[in-house]
């Protein structure tokens, strides 16, 4: 009885191996050979779609703009120049600006908020900037919204253009508003490909609706790669409270909690406060993914790049430049209604080689069904 036994025992392992190693040959892999439950093991994939045969790649080179009579103001959201994210994205797109429409450097001005200020200062902030004949303004962030709608009525010659919002009724005041959540699934393709556990992070600054659609993005698209994907969601600060965009240490015990809880990527949104994530990943040895700018080559997070598998880039550089371009052309309706992916608005960086070939046309292959209207992308969670 105790051989017969013994020899059932032995089939049983000998069948989980076999359905183990089954299971590991299902896997199609990006930067990790992967495959899951979301309980330790890596993650089972879906299908992805096929990547299109030919990328679009759209080019304006050439073209000949004349900005050297403009005076351009910029005024940064909280962080300012330097945060490695949101605020420098936008300085870059003012640096090319420099570069390709022969503005001068003295014919530029940065001003940056801080945190939890009142209306007053940004009112005061946007009025300096257009008292002093700067044209045009450029508020980096859609805190500005209700002081930017006062302050363009009181300078109705001075065209503004606005970061993340709208103002209604102001026609001389430019929405440069983005499709973030298109973006973030794409992050949330990669997190499920590079996760060894298939169970990722999210870590955002501010329970605002803006930062929502990072989220809503980002778990739609690491759900359609691995459908049975584990991902943790975590803000620093509620509403109303914006120092979760530059509060490194809170961001780092963020990261900590949904690392302990097993997650081994995290997608951050959260502004300067990604220094602290990148930091808590470093320390975990877990990777994470960044935000806006291509956070690999941010100096400011030199020290924690090798943990930075990608950063979702949103072209707030892209935006400014086009901005202060249609303003030197004076013809603001070129620009597009939204910088999405079809415009390349929003997308991925690949710096570290952490992309490998075959995950990047997994990615090419997800973001042509989103820019064809195959994939629907919520910007709710």
């Amino acid at each position: 009885m105790r051989r017969r036994m013994r020899g059932v025992a032995v089939a049983a392992i000998a069948l989980t191996s076999v359905m183990t190693m089954a299971a590991c040959a299902k896997d199609s892999g990006g930067g990790s050979n992967n495959s899951n439950t979301g309980s330790g093991a890596a993650c089972e994939f879906a299908t992805p779609p096929t990547a299109p045969a030919t990328s679009n790649t759209s080019s304006a080179a050439g073209e000949k703009v004349d900005g050297s009579a403009l005076k351009v103001g910029l005024a940064y959201d909280i962080g300012g120049r330097g945060d490695a994210s949101f605020n420098d994205s936008a300085a870059a797109g003012l640096d090319k600006a420099l570069a390709d429409f022969g503005i001068k450097k003295e014919n530029t001005k940065e001003l940056s908020a801080a945190p939890n200020e009142d209306e007053s200062s940004k009112q005061t902030r946007l009025r300096q900037l257009a008292a002093e004949g700067f044209n045009p303004i450029i508020g980096v962030g859609f805190a500005y919204g209700e002081s930017m709608k006062l302050v363009a009525a009181e300078f109705p010659n001075v065209k503004f253009g606005l970061v993340d919002a709208a103002v209604e009724g102001a026609a001389n005041v430019t929405p440069l508003t983005f499709a973030e959540h298109e973006g973030s699934f794409l992050a949330g393709v990669i997190a499920a490909y590079q996760s060894k556990k298939c169970h990722v992070g999210f870590v955002g600054g501010v329970e605002i609706p803006l930062i929502q659609k990072f989220e809503a993005g980002y778990v739609q698209g690491a759900k359609a790669a691995a459908p049975k994907i584990q991902i943790e969601k975590k803000y620093i600060t509620p509403a109303g409270d914006f120092t979760g965009f530059q509060d490194a240490p809170k961001g780092q015990e963020a990261a900590k909690g949904q690392i302990d809880k097993g997650a081994d990527v995290i997608y951050q949104a959260a502004g300067a406060s990604g220094k602290g994530i990148f930091s808590a990943a470093k320390q975990a040895g877990v990777l994470a993914i960044g935000v806006d700018s291509d956070q690999y080559n941010q100096a400011t997070v030199a020290d924690t790049k090798d943990v930075i598998v990608s950063s979702m880039l949103k072209r707030v550089d892209v935006a400014v430049y086009d901005f202060v371009k249609a303003v030197a052309k004076n013809d603001l309706a070129s620009l597009p209604k939204v910088f999405d992916l079809k415009v390349n608005g929003v997308g991925y960086a690949t710096s570290g080689g952490k992309i490998d070939a075959k995950l990047q046309g997994i990615l090419e292959g997800y973001k042509a069904q989103i820019i064809e209207g195959k994939i629907k992308v919520a910007d709710k969670p």
